[in-house]
């Protein structure tokens, strides 16, 4: 089954992801969120299945760096833009292995999805 991993290169749980992966033979594909941006459509599925708290980083500098205004009154909606605008924003990685999706790297986690 193939997979898609989605983050930015410069990460270092990304490459605790990639190690992973790599060692138990899953095969991936990489979307880099800095070069390739991230769809509308497919944020909002992501959103529909796991719900925007889970895919909003708001520990990263990025967030952090937001005016105050823009942190407050916070949904579904607002996020989503902010992360369109901000892809660093979201929290990764996102794996999708056959639309298993799941948010952050945990090895045990992951050895689930492939069962």
């Amino acid at each position: 089954m193939a997979a898609v991993l989605y983050g930015i290169k410069n990460c270092d749980t990304m490459k605790k992801a990639w190690t992973w992966l790599d060692q138990h033979g899953v095969a991936y594909d990489f979307h880099d969120y800095k070069k390739v941006g991230i769809d509308r459509a497919t944020l909002e599925g992501w959103v529909r299945q796991l719900g925007w708290e889970v895919l909003l980083n708001r520990a990263g500098t990025t967030f952090k760096k937001l005016p105050d205004a823009e942190k407050q009154g916070i949904d579904a909606a607002k996020a989503i833009d902010l992360m369109l605008a901000q892809p660093s924003m979201i929290k990764r990685p996102v794996l999708d292995r056959g639309g298993k999706l799941t948010v952050g790297f945990k090895p045990e986690v992951y050895a689930a999805l492939s069962d």
